[in-house]
């Protein structure tokens, strides 16, 4: 839904979100948060390690981003959407994932955790290769809820989706990547 409703929406800019009619619009918001909110409340029965992996992936990816983009920023991502982002951001933050998940892995085998992370199951199940690649797409997931809650930022001219985190861009603004990456690992990892 994610990648295919993603790609849809954020390829019309938005110039396009306001098209859609409203009653899409709030029905795709919902599900949207509703399909990350039960894909939270399930990982936590797996436990604490597994959601803080997931959280510090999207975190890693974003910091990453921000400080790859800053330093060799040069091709936009989505300037309509995004000004700041740039291509050499999103695969800074594709590394900060995956190195993360390297020492993620060490310390899950290093240290005597209660559950295991997100890294420690994607590597027994998909192999070093199989880790490598979610991990990759996982982060790039991360730039599509941050893009797509932008979009409806700008479409709906506002700076920020809420005051209650004022100079943060809202509440949506903390955890818009979150909403694709949880249901996301949690379906990979129950596959």
């Amino acid at each position: 839904v994610w990648v295919l409703g993603g790609a849809f929406v954020l390829r019309g800019g938005p110039a396009g979100w306001p098209a859609v009619p409203v009653g899409l619009r709030c029905v795709i918001g919902l599900v949207l948060l509703w399909t990350a909110w039960l894909a939270l409340a399930a990982a936590k029965s797996i436990g604490i390690n597994f959601i803080l992996s997931v959280f510090c992936l999207v975190w890693a990816a974003d910091i990453a981003a921000y400080f790859g983009g800053k330093a060799f920023g040069k091709r936009k991502l989505a300037r309509a959407i995004s000004p700041a982002k740039s291509w050499e951001g999103v695969w800074s933050g594709m590394l900060g994932a995956l190195a993360l998940a390297g020492l993620w892995l060490w310390l899950d085998t290093a240290i005597r955790v209660d559950s295991l992370s997100l890294y420690s199951r994607l590597y027994g199940r998909f192999g070093v290769v199989g880790l490598v690649g979610v991990v990759v797409f996982l982060a790039a997931m991360s730039v599509v809820g941050d893009l797509f809650e932008s979009l409806v930022k700008r479409a709906a001219g506002a700076k920020d989706s809420s005051k209650l985190l004022p100079g943060h861009g809202g509440v949506l603004d903390r955890v818009d990547a979150l909403l694709p990456v949880f249901p996301i690992a949690m379906a990979l990892i129950a596959v």
